[in-house]
């Protein structure tokens, strides 16, 4: 069964987020999978497991508590957003397994710009010269998934500094501008994608 990918250019991040909730709760076991590549305006998000005392100072920046995993983390334009609605029974695949795959297709994506990145086991999440460069944060709920991955392309990373983004102190922030990648948020989206579904097929 193809992947359906639906753009979705930029949006608020609510608006998506209960999108996301009502396809998965309507899905069947026929329901097509789908990626959803969005840019979101400016919102920290905290997942199940957020703390409020990781946001420092998030001034008129809202705040908004969702359901995914992970702690607290920040969305603005110039930042790739990749959901991903996918029946993972159907998939053959695990939590694990799934996260895994979203950081292989970030770390290929970044590959492409010759950026070397990595994953930790210890901190899920891509990292370039220990910098972090993209997140993850999922929900599991009858054998799909939802909610996704975000990859920093160009975009003001000053609301990181007022978090602890995903929960840990001092963690610096970068992206692909930094290292002189210049590409579209839109199509690096579909670029992430593409290596997303090479992965998992």
């Amino acid at each position: 069964m193809q992947i359906k990918i639906k753009q979705l250019d930029v949006q608020s991040y609510e608006n998506v987020w209960r999108d996301m909730q009502e396809f998965t709760q309507n899905r069947t076991s026929d329901t097509q999978d789908e990626i959803w590549l969005v840019e979101h305006f400016p919102v920290f998000t905290l997942g199940l497991n957020g703390r409020r005392e990781h946001l420092l100072n998030v001034g008129d920046i809202p705040v908004m508590q969702t359901d995914r995993g992970g702690q607290v983390t920040y969305h603005g334009q110039g930042q790739a957003v990749v959901y991903v609605l996918f029946d993972l029974k159907r998939l053959n695949l695990n939590s694990q397994q799934i996260v895994s795959h979203l950081e292989n297709a970030m770390i290929q994506t970044l590959a492409d710009f010759q950026i070397s990145a990595q994953a930790r086991a210890d901190a899920r999440g891509v990292y370039v010269q220990n910098k972090k460069i993209g997140s993850i944060g999922l929900r599991i709920k009858k054998n799909g998934c939802y909610h996704g991955l975000s990859l920093n392309n160009n975009m003001d990373l000053t609301p990181f500094q007022f978090i602890n983004p995903c929960g840990y102190a001092n963690l610096e922030m970068t992206q692909l501008a930094d290292f002189g990648a210049m590409i579209d948020t839109p199509k690096l989206a579909e670029k992430i994608a593409f290596n997303l579904i090479q992965e998992i097929q």
